[in-house]
């Protein structure tokens, strides 16, 4: 019989937790979708962003900006930022300046980043179902309904041209001319420089954009950016003096990345609060091996069927206590499990491929030493938690029959 709670209990249960002295002021403030009024250490392009959109404010169209950068270098946070003190600025001065931010990770096609700009105008446009020239002109009569310039900033531009084409940027591009009270401008932001090289010519041409490039921040300028983090978002005293410089001494190995700084000082807070102690740099590496995990798990839930096999091949040796295996044992179990979920069966040159590919995701290591006058192999281990791991890829449904799977074992190289 399940146990009965009465509603005493169980706002008890949180009321404990609320009472616990956490080491957050307030969390919020470390995650990277937050915009802080400051930005430390872009001055530079946050003045060359503004510089380029000022002409809105007077009701004139500013040039479209495509902004470069790799990941955590401050691009999306640097964009909304101006985007907000545009808004502001027009509303003192009573002119409509509007800005519309699209994550194209998610609003992925032409279809959907047309109507959620008409949404925005209070169209009410469905996600799907209406050709795509009947969306566009309900949103040239939303932008065209009283005068005002819109900024529309496409983050991760270069997955939508990639899923979708470049009919948005040829839409957006010529929307102007169609546009009778209003203007409209486009930010695009990317981590990659050379997308707009797919841009049919005419768009390249039509879009005429000016180019900015956020560079990947050093350790010194990540502990800046932490430490006016940390002030608002930890108690006072709740913090170790070493735990930002590492933090920020990690991340600066990851290409200079604030997200990944940003996120080793939340997880560190909350594996702290977990020991009910302050944040120690204890607490910092614990937090870096659970991230790289967090990250590699992901990682092996989006890989391909056959990769996922192979993976598993490796997982199921290593059940047998079999650390270091050879291409050709890992070959032998795979075409075993290739068979008992009835998948096609690829060939050891394909499946050393695969296992070439697993091992720059950092998820094995694959090591390649002579066997005399065997020839040369490559010994195989695993890289990451062979529980978590195996966890994952029995999820996938296509997996589920192997997991009690125990096929026999024999030595090939």
């Amino acid at each position: 019989m399940l146990e009965r709670f009465s509603m005493d209990d169980s706002s008890s249960i949180f009321d404990k937790l609320l009472e616990e002295d956490g080491v957050f002021e307030n969390k919020e403030i470390l995650r990277p979708s937050y915009t802080p009024n400051k930005l430390p250490h872009r001055n530079k392009q946050v003045n060359e962003i503004a510089r380029i959109l000022v002409p809105a404010l007077k009701g004139e169209t500013p040039s479209n900006i495509l902004i470069y950068g790799k990941t955590g270098t401050g691009k999306t946070v640097a964009v909304k930022h101006v985007g907000r003190e545009l808004e502001k600025k027009g509303e003192e001065l009573n002119v409509d300046c509007s800005v519309i931010y699209l994550n194209c990770k998610v609003v992925d096609t032409q279809y959907r980043a047309l109507a959620h700009i008409a949404r925005h105008f209070d169209k009410d446009v469905p996600l799907t179902g209406w050709p795509t020239d009947q969306v566009y002109h309900e949103l040239k009569d939303a932008l065209d309904d009283r005068k005002k310039v819109a900024t529309i900033m496409l983050d991760e531009i270069d997955r939508i041209i990639g899923k979708s084409g470049d009919d948005i940027l040829y839409n957006l591009s010529r929307i102007n001319s169609d546009l009778e009270r209003s203007k409209v401008s486009i930010i695009g932001i990317s981590n990659d420089l050379k997308f707009t090289e797919v841009l049919d010519p005419r768009i390249k041409s039509s879009l005429g954009e000016e180019d900015i490039i956020f560079p990947p921040y050093n350790a010194d300028q990540l502990r800046d950016i932490l430490q006016q983090r940390a002030e608002q978002a930890i108690k006072e005293g709740a913090v170790e003096s070493e735990v930002i410089p590492l933090c920020a001494a990690f991340a600066a190995q990851e290409h200079g990345d604030a997200r990944r700084a940003l996120d080793l000082l939340r997880v560190s807070g909350e594996l702290a609060e977990k020991d009910d102690e302050k944040i120690r740099p204890v607490h910092v590496r614990q937090a870096q091996e659970k991230i790289e995990l967090d990250r590699v798990l992901e990682v092996v839930r989006t890989l391909p069927t056959q990769s996922k096999v192979v993976l598993l091949a490796i997982v199921k040796h290593h059940e047998c206590d079999r650390n270091s295996l050879t291409t050709g044992e890992v070959y032998e179990m795979y075409k075993k499990l290739a068979r008992k979920i009835d998948i096609e069966t690829l060939t050891q040159r394909r499946i050393t491929d695969l296992i070439s590919e697993l091992d720059m995701l950092g998820i094995i290591n694959a090591v390649v030493v002579s066997k005399g006058r065997y020839g040369r192999t490559k010994e195989i281990s695993m890289n990451m938690s062979v529980d978590e791991i195996k966890k994952v890829l029995l999820n996938d449904y296509r997996l589920q029959n192997l997991k009690d799977y125990c096929p026999s074992t024999q030595t090939k190289l």
